[in-house]
């Protein structure tokens, strides 16, 4: 006779145990991810046969033993999750999961919003939430035949990303930016709306928007299971662009969306080029929608970027960057240049 399973949460200042953890996902072909707050453990006869963790309002690294699958212990597992989010005062959850733990999360209430078939599936606990933000975004719409879109982080916000704004603004009827809500950049997210806000409050024809759960950020997306960094980028692409298109952009009619060159970043850049074709795939019921890349503005040749604006923080060199960002990011970095600044001391070790 089994002996019962013994749930328990674990830390992560429980280095022990959560060295534990990371060895047994690694038994089961997944990765620790970094940003899980707490986990759920599992044991019998203590051994551990099942986890899962929770990170901010997203269920992660979910994993059961071989030997313990089929015995109802998933669907405990995933309810003691879900539980344990709503004593965080997590009730919008979402779930990136391997497609073959679909049918699991539906049991437990969890409706899927995209997928990559035979990959993995983004699951929320709503059925109507996504329609009711985009029925939102409809009371936002604008009249007109060219409307644009941009989606950035501005982190922080570059004269490089209000000349992207003012180009793209001024080819179209009306632009909409979202400002990518994850706050797990550098800088706070409602520092970074505000500086977008005032930085470019004397163009017209633009409405700048709060981000959402639905414009998908990379700090949120599953690298845990996903090993190939080819397959990595594919899913993202795929998951934030299903939604996107078939969702957003019809709420509030955009026919164009813009991004900025990118010289740097391979990643990126690859990002735009699948972008352009998963935009206008006719096999989309959705309406197309045309991909517009914009020159990167430049200083003395080089491209202008946030990561370069964080380089010279680092080195508190107030005088270039003057050069690099509106006025009201500039007397916001000015601020921050003290000494004992832990926001520098994390730039300059890397740090989040």
């Amino acid at each position: 006779m089994f002996a019962q399973p013994v749930f328990a949460q674990v830390k992560r200042a429980e280095h022990k145990k959560i060295a534990a953890i990371t060895q047994f996902l690694r038994e089961n072909d997944l990765s620790i991810d970094t940003t899980v707050e707490v986990f759920i453990t599992v044991t019998r006869n203590d051994c551990l046969i099942a986890c899962g963790g929770i990170a901010g309002n997203i269920i992660k690294c979910v994993a059961i033993s071989e030997s313990s699958r089929g015995d109802g212990l998933a669907l405990t597992l995933a309810t003691e999750l879900i539980n344990l989010a709503y004593e965080r005062n997590c009730t919008q959850l979402f779930i990136y999961t391997k497609s073959h733990n679909e049918a699991l999360f539906k049991q437990c209430g969890f409706y899927t919003l995209s997928s990559v078939p035979g990959v993995m599936v983004l699951m929320e606990n709503s059925a109507t939430r996504l329609q009711r933000y985009a029925s939102y975004l409809t009371t936002l719409r604008k009249p007109g035949n060219k409307i644009g879109c941009i989606v950035m982080n501005a982190n922080p916000f570059t004269r490089g990303h209000r000349y992207l704004i003012q180009k793209a603004a001024a080819e179209c009827d009306w632009l909409h930016v979202f400002l990518v809500k994850e706050d797990t950049s550098r800088f706070p997210y409602e520092d970074r709306l505000t500086l977008v806000r005032a930085g470019t409050a004397d163009i017209p024809k633009l409405t700048v928007h709060r981000g959402s759960e639905y414009l998908i950020s990379r700090a949120t997306f599953p690298c845990y299971f996903i090993k190939e960094q080819s397959v990595i980028n594919h899913c993202y692409t795929e998951i934030d662009l299903q939604i996107f298109r078939q969702h957003l952009a019809p709420a509030l009619g955009i026919t164009h969306r813009f991004v900025g060159t990118e010289p740097f970043c391979t990643v990126t850049a690859g990002y735009n080029h699948d972008m352009r074709q998963r935009l206008a795939d006719p096999s989309d019921v959705a309406p197309p929608i045309t991909l517009v890349e914009i020159e990167r503005l430049q200083y003395h040749g080089i491209a202008i970027s946030a990561s370069w604006v964080r380089r010279l923080l680092v080195k508190k060199d107030l005088t270039t960057i003057e050069l690099l960002v509106p006025e009201p990011t500039r007397a916001y970095l000015q601020q921050m240049v003290t000494p004992d600044n832990p926001l520098i001391s994390a730039l300059a070790t890397g740090e989040k």
